[in-house]
């Protein structure tokens, strides 16, 4: 099987995440494209977390994938209002993950990334095996080899040799 990162980047953040990823692992990359876009003006802080919070799942323009043709699964989002963003929300809603190893990869606040892990793990946890997790603090501002070589770090440490894709 090959792996496959599914994210949600408004800013580009996660989305270089998920590049280097893939360029590690070989893995297939789903970006999720809401129908209509959150803005990215002053406005976004209010309207992002107001998703979060009214639990909202915007209609998603993807087509849609056989995740059994995948393992593991990364999945990666911003924090927002300490949670992962909504089109996230509503591709979880969208697909019944059962039987997968999966990984979580975040940009932004830290500090809020342990309760977004939570709600993770409390949706995809008891039919999945939750390999790790990482998280990320402005990523575009830092440097691409600091990044590379935290991923890669953290790859070894989640996917056992024998078990690692080849890219």
């Amino acid at each position: 099987m090959k792996p496959l990162i599914v994210y949600y980047s408004l800013e580009g953040h996660t989305a270089l995440i998920a590049g280097e990823l893939a360029k590690q692992t070989g893995a297939d990359l789903l970006a999720l494209k809401p129908e209509k876009e959150i803005r990215t003006d002053g406005w976004k802080f209010f309207l992002g977390g107001k998703s979060v919070l009214f639990n909202e799942k915007p209609p998603l323009a993807n087509d849609r994938i056989d995740l059994d043709n995948y393992d593991p699964i990364f999945l990666g989002s911003p924090i927002w209002a300490s949670s992962y963003a909504p089109p996230v929300a509503t591709f979880l809603a969208d697909y019944a993950i059962r039987g997968k190893r999966l990984a979580f990869f975040f940009c932004g606040s830290s500090g809020r990334t342990k309760k977004a892990l939570e709600k993770l793990e409390k949706i995809l946890g008891s039919e999945n095996a939750i390999l790790g997790k990482i998280d990320f603090i402005d990523p575009k501002a830092g440097e691409k080899p600091e990044i590379e070589d935290r991923l890669s770090k953290w790859l070894s440490e989640i996917l056992p040799a024998q078990n690692q894709p080849s890219a």
